[in-house]
């Protein structure tokens, strides 16, 4: 992998850390609350679902990871998960009608896809 394209790869690895926290451990706190603006009687309705939403962005973050690490299938697994990364990003922007999350989500995660594809 070149350097640029670690550093996409590793950037939305890391938002999807920052994902899985904010959701597992900080959906019903103030910082998770703002971030999603969440009222908090929804918040703890939801705590459970968002729980498990959470636990799958630190599924996508491993593999991404994981694609950095590995030398053998680094290309095939990063564009694996960068691919869920950006359908997720799509359609969590088309379902929650915030065109921010198709922004922080979905766009370096094909920025990731593109330099994958142009250093392969």
């Amino acid at each position: 992998m070149k350097t640029l394209q670690i550093f996409f790869v590793a950037l939305v690895a890391f938002e999807h850390i920052y994902f899985m926290i904010l959701e597992m451990f900080f959906w019903d706190k103030p910082r998770g609350l703002k971030a999603f603006g969440l009222k908090l009687e929804d918040a703890k309705i939801s705590k459970t679902l968002a729980q498990n939403q959470g636990l799958y962005n630190g599924f996508l973050a491993a593999g991404l990871i994981w694609s950095i690490i590995d030398k053998k299938y680094s290309m095939q697994i990063g564009l694996f998960f960068l691919s869920c990364v950006s359908i997720a990003g799509i359609v969590g922007a088309l379902t929650t009608k915030k065109i921010k999350l198709f922004y922080v989500q979905a766009i370096p995660a094909i920025i990731g896809i593109i330099l994958t594809l142009l250093f392969k």
